[in-house]
């Protein structure tokens, strides 16, 4: 059962650990100012891909959920991401995001009966902290506006992360993250076409090439691996998880783009991994049981019974 749980663990860390690759895809081989565009076309080629590969419609209020569960999980989620992005300095709105964990904790002890232990919320602090020292700068500057879009898409993943625990389909992982994917993807359109315009007339083999990385690899593998996760961990496990991508966005910067690498960035690497592998192997703790009527006892038939004179 250990080695079950811990390789879904290692499965579904892929997911976040490819996500951290996306400032660099995004920096290297995509069109500049056209975020919006980006996340389009990585969520909604993949849905329909996925979901024309499972051969799966949504039935019934699985229509619905599938939108709610898609605007929460993708395309709202990634609308706040990048308006963080662009009013805010990197370190910052990671910093912010980072907030998750402690967002998934409380939204599962509210809605979902989970323990809200001391371990998760030392775990949680200790991952902002983490995350402030790998990605934080001295000069970064703040901005309302920015700090709120990196809040709100902390709050809508952590919702969607609750609710895709409480609302389990009948339907295959792949399927419903097709669904939802093409639901966030759908709802992003209309998004993208009012603050960025058309798409641009002319892509390049590199712009095409970043385009098939994030919707092949870093949408219609990752999040089926995501998903998959959620389905079979409790969400506050999975929401941790989510912290390797500034991680893995701070090696590849270094690995790659030859960006400097402070002890103190390198001393937040270890904290962030600390306070995951904390919140990995903690036992969950079964439910407070609901008292029930005991049933009533029943007289042994060996039992003498009396009449009443």
């Amino acid at each position: 059962m250990l080695s079950n749980r811990l390789g879904i663990v290692l499965m579904t860390a892929v997911a976040p650990a490819v996500w951290g690759s996306t400032y660099l895809v995004t920096t290297e081989l995509l069109p500049p100012h056209r975020p919006l565009l980006a996340a389009v076309l990585r969520a909604l080629p993949a849905g329909l891909l996925l979901t024309a590969l499972t051969r799966r419609l949504p039935q019934g209020s699985w229509w619905w959920r599938s939108l709610v569960l898609g605007a929460l999980n993708i395309g709202a989620f990634l609308a706040l991401l990048f308006v963080a992005a662009y009013r805010l300095p990197g370190g910052i709105a990671a910093t912010v995001g980072a907030v998750q964990p402690l967002v998934t904790a409380g939204l599962s002890a509210a809605f979902l009966g989970d323990r809200l232990t001391l371990r998760t919320v030392l775990s949680g602090i200790a991952g902002v902290a983490g995350v402030s020292l790998l990605v934080l700068r001295a000069n970064a500057r703040l901005d309302a506006i920015g700090v709120a879009a990196a809040l709100g898409g902390a709050v809508v993943m952590a919702t969607g992360l609750v609710l895709s625990k409480r609302w389990v389909s009948p339907a295959p992982v792949l399927a419903t993250t097709g669904w939802q994917l093409t639901a966030g993807g759908l709802l992003l359109v209309p998004v993208a076409l009012f603050a960025e315009g058309a798409p641009p007339s002319h892509l390049t083999a590199a712009n095409l090439l970043g385009y098939g990385y994030l919707g092949l690899i870093g949408a219609a593998l990752t999040y089926g691996l995501w998903f998959r996760g959620v389905r079979a961990l409790p969400p506050t496990s999975v929401s941790f998880l989510a912290l390797l991508s500034p991680v893995v966005a701070t090696a590849l910067g270094w690995l790659v783009l030859g960006q400097d690498l402070s002890s103190l960035q390198a001393v937040g690497a270890l904290i962030v991994l600390g306070s995951l592998i904390a919140a990995q192997t903690q036992r969950p703790r079964a439910p407070v049981p609901t008292p029930t009527t005991p049933a009533p006892r029943l007289q042994p038939a060996s039992a003498p019974v009396r009449e009443n004179a």
